[in-house]
C-alpha cells in the first residue's frame, strides 16, 4: 500500500444515511479477483441511467464533485454485507479519505486494511464542511500524523484514529507486510520446532 501521511483534495458530498455496500459496489460486479478496476462500478445504480449514461441528478456526477478525493458521507456509511470490494471501489474511484458521523464496523476495518482513511466527525463539523465545500476552489488537507483536518480558511479539526492503524497507514503497511516483518523469527521457530521432532 502507499503510505498515507498528508492528503489535500477536493470534497464530494454524498448526503445520504445508511449507504450500504451493495450501493457502493453492487453484487453483479464482485466476480473480479483483482483489487483494481472497481472504480467505474462504484455507486453504479445511482450513478448511471438505464441507457448507460451518467445520471445528472446523482451527487458525484455533478461538476462540483468531479475529481474529488475526499468523500463526505452520512451516518452508518458502509452498512450491509461485509464485502471488502466496497473500499476497493472507493479507492479505485479516487477517494483517499472518508468523513462521516459513523460507519459500519466491518466496513471501517476494511477501509483501514486497504489504505482508505475513514474519519469520524461530529455532525456539526460535517455540516460546516459541507457548507464550505460549495465554495469555488475549496479543499481540505488531512494530516494523519497530526490527526488534523484543515482548510485554506482557518478550519482546524482534530480527529481520533487507532494508534495501530495510524502506524500501519503512515508506513503503507497491511497485515501481510506486518507478518513478513517477522519472517526471520517465523523461520527460526519453524526450524526449532522441526528439530524438536527429529
Amino acid at each position: 500500500m502507499q503510505p498515507f501521511t498528508t492528503h489535500k483534495g477536493k470534497v464530494a458530498v454524498l448526503n445520504r444515511t445508511n449507504v450500504d455496500t451493495d450501493q457502493i459496489i453492487p453484487k453483479q460486479f464482485l466476480k473480479r479477483i483483482e483489487k483494481t478496476g472497481y472504480g467505474r462500478f462504484a455507486f453504479f445504480d445511482w450513478r448511471y441511467l438505464p441507457d448507460g449514461s451518467e445520471n445528472p441528478e446523482f451527487e458525484l456526477n455533478q461538476e462540483k464533485s468531479k475529481g474529488a478525493t475526499i468523500l463526505l458521507a452520512g451516518e452508518n456509511f458502509g452498512c450491509g454485507s461485509s464485502r471488502e470490494h466496497a473500499p476497493w471501489a472507493l479507492s479505485d474511484y479516487g477517494f483517499k479519505a472518508i468523513l462521516a458521523p459513523s460507519y459500519a464496523d466491518i466496513f471501517h476495518q476494511n477501509c483501514l486494511k486497504n489504505g482508505l482513511l475513514p474519519i469520524t466527525l461530529e455532525q456539526a463539523v460535517l455540516d460546516l464542511i459541507r457548507e464550505k465545500s460549495n465554495a469555488e476552489g475549496f479543499e481540505l488537507t488531512v494530516n494523519l500524523e497530526k490527526q488534523e483536518i484543515t482548510d485554506q480558511n482557518g478550519l482546524v479539526q482534530t480527529f481520533d484514529v487507532d494508534p495501530y492503524w495510524k502506524d500501519m497507514l503512515l508506513h503503507g503497511k497491511d497485515e501481510i507486510d506486518l507478518t513478513l516483518h517477522y519472517d526471520n523469527q517465523i523461520k527460526h521457530y519453524e526450524e526449532t520446532r522441526r528439530a524438536s521432532f527429529l
